[in-house]
């Protein structure tokens, strides 16, 4: 039996060198993922007593709870709770409700430990995505509240208004300056902010300020007619442009209360002064 203990041992150090080579087994790799996916609430990202996450799939939420404390996950509004599930249900008390309604009607999740030193996980899945948060009880020390941002949503909302403002741009037929209409003429009063012209492509009537448009108060657009009262237009300020989204024959910007500063702009017949 003596002749094999050097190969037995051989064997040994072989295995042990593989291992070293090989590694950190199973276990400690799992181990080091999950630390590495906790998000750790920071000072900074709290709003009065709520702890603000920003949320990233696959992310872990560090909750800190204590005995005889409620802690709140509060959901995004509108999102639809579809199940919670604990890891530890006996030592610890989970429940939800909902505040608001409508659109801002929101889902809460309540947490209690009955003890100190406890921990668990939590998930949370919801019509709009899943949650995962690594439970901690501690004697005294508890977070009132969690929420989070959404910051790879709202790129997505302001990429698909990108989106949307340029097909529309595209598919508008383009203006062509041969069909643009300056047959108005401005009058009334003359304050700083008096329009330099207005003309219309067919479609949309532009009016022109000074540059120093933006420096006072804007005046609001009424649109008149024969014996009709004025009547407040929708209009849309691009620059330093007013852009009707409808024709007129006449119109008026009035600026005041006591005595109104009043200029008119009036549709008239090809070759006009303007």
């Amino acid at each position: 039996m003596t002749c094999f203990r050097p190969i037995l041992a051989a064997a040994g150090a072989v295995a042990l060198a593989s291992s070293a080579i090989a590694g950190p087994g199973p276990v400690e790799r799992v181990r080091a993922a999950a630390a590495a996916a906790v998000k750790e609430p920071r000072a900074q990202d709290y709003r009065g007593a709520i702890q603000t996450y920003a949320y990233v799939e696959g992310g872990v939420y560090r909750l800190v709870t204590a005995p005889e404390h409620i802690t709140d996950i509060a959901l995004e509004p509108g999102e639809a709770l579809v199940a919670v599930a604990a890891g530890d249900t006996a030592r610890w008390t989970v429940g939800d409700t909902t505040s608001g309604a409508g659109e801002a009607r929101r889902v809460h999740i309540m947490i209690k430990p009955l003890a100190p030193g406890l921990a668990t996980n939590l998930i949370i899945t919801t019509d709009r995505r899943v949650y995962h948060l690594a439970l901690a009880s501690t004697a005294r020390t508890a977070m009132s509240a969690v929420s989070w941002t959404y910051p790879h949503d709202s790129l997505l909302a302001i990429e698909r208004a990108a989106s949307a403002t340029r097909a529309a741009v595209e598919a508008r037929p383009a203006i062509d300056p041969v069909h643009l209409d300056f047959s108005y003429a401005i009058r009334g009063d003359k304050p700083a902010w008096r329009p330099l012209r207005a003309f219309d492509d067919g479609r949309q009537v532009f009016i022109e300020f000074p540059a120093t448009l933006g420096q006072g108060e804007a005046p609001p657009l009424f649109v008149t007619g024969e014996g009709n009262s004025p009547e407040l237009v929708n209009y849309r300020v691009s620059g330093r442009f007013y852009v009707v989204d409808r024709l007129f024959e006449r119109a008026e910007l009035r600026h005041g209360t006591k005595r109104q500063t009043v200029v008119r702009i009036v549709r008239v017949g090809p070759g006009a002064s303007r």
